[in-house]
This record gives C-alpha cells, structure tokens and sequence, in this order.
C-alpha cells in the first residue's frame, strides 16, 4: 500500500531540494532518516519534515508500521516564484526571484526494486543452472572425435 505526504510552497528552490530528494529514494524510512539526520543543509530539514509527516499517515491512516516502509518516490517541483525588486544603480531596478517549491514523498511496504531484482536473478540462475547439463572434458573430446 502506498502513502503519501505533501510540503506545498516550501521557501526552497526546488535544485537545491533535489539534490538531498535524491539520496534518500528506495531507502528504508530508517535509512532515510538517518541520512537527513546528518545532512546540513536547508533542504534536509524541509524533506525530514515531509518524510515524518508521510511516516504518521502511514501509521494513523493506513495502519501500517514505520520497520516495514520503504520510500518509493521522492520528487521536488518548482512552485510559484515570488517577484520582488532591488533598486540598482542609475535610478534602475533588478528582479529578486523567490523560489518555492512542492516536495512530495511516497512511502510503501513492499520491498524496493533492487531487491527484487536481485531475488530474480539468482531465481534465474538457480533455474538455468538446473537445465544445463555440465561437460565434462571426457565428453568434450569424445564430440570432438566424432
């Protein structure tokens, strides 16, 4: 089951909160908390904000437990920009452009795709390994005989 949790119009530009979105996708929430823990920047505390706002639906609506989730998604998008001006020299004016931005955080219990994929692949190998007869140098030579 999935759950989700939304930080509208965060005074943050949505590069820079990227960057820490980044780290934490197809982390265990335990993980991710530990990694915006110990990242010093803005962004980390406006995403780990979001990431326990997510934890406590899962929990309260969804009756899920926090050990089993995973983040699934993680993504940033640019929000309305804020146009101030600066008076600049010469009687003249810049624009001051404040970004905001929207971090939107999925959560899910089942477990992540590298996971999976790895319990493929060594499905696939056990399967394959079972098909192929081994050749032995015996029978190498004895084919090449013939």
């Amino acid at each position: 089951m999935e759950v989700r949790s939304i930080h509208r119009y965060a005074r943050i530009s949505a590069f820079k909160a990227r960057e820490v979105t980044r780290e934490i996708q197809g982390l265990p929430v335990s993980a991710a908390l530990d990694v915006l823990a110990f990242t010093p920047k803005k962004a980390a505390i406006l995403i780990n904000q979001t990431l326990k706002s997510a934890i406590a639906n899962a929990e309260n609506n969804a009756n899920l437990k926090a050990d089993g989730l995973v983040v699934k998604e993680a993504v940033v998008g640019e929000g309305p920009t804020i146009k101030r001006m600066k008076t600049r020299a010469r009687g003249s004016g810049a624009q001051i452009l404040k970004r905001t931005s929207h971090i939107r955080i999925v959560l899910t219990d089942e477990k992540p795709e590298k996971e999976q994929k790895a319990a493929e692949k060594t499905e696939e190998k056990a399967a394959t390994a079972e098909k192929k007869p081994k050749r032995t140098k015996k029978t190498a030579k004895a084919a090449a005989k013939k």
